[in-house]
């Protein structure tokens, strides 16, 4: 190992003690004539790869932000207890890669002064804690949660040309620490080895963009027009879910469908609720103690009236945005209370808003009188039956002859040789691709995708031409005029292009200087 070239004695130092948890002075190393040795690229190169995992975990955990309010409404089914668990995750995972980042950086460094890179056994063993905890998180995602893997591929769509430029950017500062590298070491094998492996990983980034695709890349005048919100189970960001209060604030936030769930009680009464039980969105276990575990259904209407839908929303605060909430929101969610379907088609009815729901629970010993009740409602309730659309797959038929004017939305894809044509799909977002989506707006189709709260989502999917989206956050996407990025493909090429010509140029530059 060569002597540090412009590196002073106190920083080789200061890099070395870290990295090596040892305080010992540059001098003393080259004294002890301690050199860089395979093992130690070895562990080098296992850092590295730590690195990268667990950047590519920081990724996964951002994009699954979408989705982690479902992730939380599991985890109190199972439990009883309510926890943002997103907050752990990204704290979780910022120390993950915080360590990992430094740890690199420092090699990095110390390998452009020249000094050995002697990781210490705790570093080693803090390394591969940290690469079984990624992976275990890796594979629970795989087994509990796999649609996510979907999310992450639909989310190349809208991050894949900056992530090009960020590791062609990445890649590209790598140069100098490699050139030190190649230069210094002595085995010409594992020079050409480490020369060949950089190269041939530019050479894939620099062409990454032909696989590259994502329909926001598109003129402007191809652009479709924005998709509808639809409030899922209202505006819960703003107010407690399947609540009036949500109604409302779905209707300030230009939601064109209310989006519900109902549930008939004892006594026949339809009522709003999605949960099988009452525990998590009302007061039930004060109420009554010694019925909380029933389900939902098992309550007269009378009892339901006594529980109390809105303090759960400002004590457990679901989402952040409750904090933010007026006096007077405050106020008027703590004064929330179950309202039934009749009084959420009547304020619907009056704020021009259209309804969707499903019935539940469908797997109901008393599913057809549930339908039966429903439509009685929704029929005495003078609403135009327009403005109902249908969810529910049980007994369709009778509910089509009662009620002929309501619209039937459908839970899945069409199939060839449809009895009657399909006009409305309801689907995860997970499930229907771009080029899907493009054909079924072709067939005159509608489609709406649940649920989408991210931006980032909401821009793939208003570019590849959805219908509408149901939605947690429509205060949010209400305010998006235009989706976050939209390119030409000519400016995305010469975007492309000049990116690689300067990082191929900035390599050359680090070679040529390091000799």
């Amino acid at each position: 190992m060569a002597d540090p070239p412009g590196c002073c004695s106190a920083c080789a130092t200061c890099l070395l003690c870290p990295y090596s948890c040892q305080w010992i002075t540059a001098k003393k190393e080259r004294r002890k004539g301690l050199r860089t040795t395979k093992y130690d690229c070895s562990w080098f190169l296992f850092l590295f790869c730590v690195f990268l995992f667990t950047l590519v975990w920081l990724y996964f955990a951002i994009i699954i932000l979408n989705d982690f309010h479902n992730f939380n409404e599991f985890i109190f089914r199972q439990r009883k207890l309510w926890l943002d668990w997103s907050l752990v995750l990204l704290i979780a995972t910022a120390v993950l890669i915080s360590y990992s980042s430094v740890l690199l950086v420092l090699a990095l460094c110390l390998q452009l002064c020249g000094q050995p890179l002697k990781l210490h056994w705790v570093h080693k063993v803090l390394l591969i804690l940290t690469a079984l905890v990624v992976a275990a998180a890796f594979t629970g995602l795989g087994i509990k949660w796999a649609e996510e893997w979907k999310s992450a591929w639909i989310s190349l769509q809208a991050t894949g040309p900056f992530l090009h430029i960020g590791a062609v950017g990445g890649m590209t500062l790598l140069a100098w620490p490699l050139a030190s590298f190649i230069y210094r070491t002595r085995s010409t094998g594992l020079r050409v080895f480490v020369l060949l492996v950089y190269c041939a990983a530019m050479i894939a980034l620099y062409l990454a963009p032909l696989g590259i695709t994502s329909p926001c890349i598109m003129e402007e005048n191809q652009l479709p027009p924005k998709p509808a919100l639809v409030g899922h189970r209202g505006a819960p960001m703003l107010a407690p879910e399947n609540t009036l209060m949500s109604l409302h604030k779905a209707v300030d936030c230009d939601v064109q469908v209310f989006e519900t769930d109902v549930m008939v009680s004892a006594d026949g009464v339809p009522f709003l609720m999605h949960d099988e039980e009452l525990t998590r969105t009302t007061n039930v276990q004060a109420v009554f103690p010694e019925k909380a575990a029933l389900n939902s259904t098992a309550f007269n209407w009378t009892d339901l009236q006594q529980l109390d839908a809105g303090s759960w929303f400002l004590e457990r605060r679901p989402f952040p945005t409750v904090q933010s909430l007026s006096p007077g929101d405050r106020q008027e969610a703590a004064e929330q209370r179950i309202p039934s379907l009749e009084q959420a088609l009547e304020a619907a009815k009056h704020s021009n808003l259209s309804i969707m729901f499903d019935l539940r629970p469908e797997n109901h010993s008393d599913y057809q009188n549930f339908v039966n009740v429903t439509l009685g409602v929704i029929l005495r309730s003078g609403i135009p039956l327009q403005q109902v659309l249908w969810l529910p797959n049980g007994f369709r038929e009778d509910v089509k002859q009662q009620a002929p004017g309501v619209q039937h939305v459908y839970g899945r894809k069409r199939v060839e040789n449809e009895k009657e044509p399909v006009l409305h799909v309801n689907l995860p977002y997970q499930d229907m691709s771009s080029e899907e989506i493009r054909q079924y707006r072709q067939d005159n189709i509608s489609v709406n995708l649940y649920v989408v709260n991210q931006p980032w989502l909401f821009s793939v999917l208003w570019c590849s031409g959805v219908s509408s989206v149901t939605t947690n956050a429509c205060q949010v996407l209400k305010e998006m005029e235009h989706p976050i990025w939209l390119l030409p493909s000519s400016t995305y090429f010469m975007i492309w292009i000049v990116v690689d010509c300067v990082s191929f140029l900035i390599i050359i530059w680090a070679f040529v200087l390091m000799k």
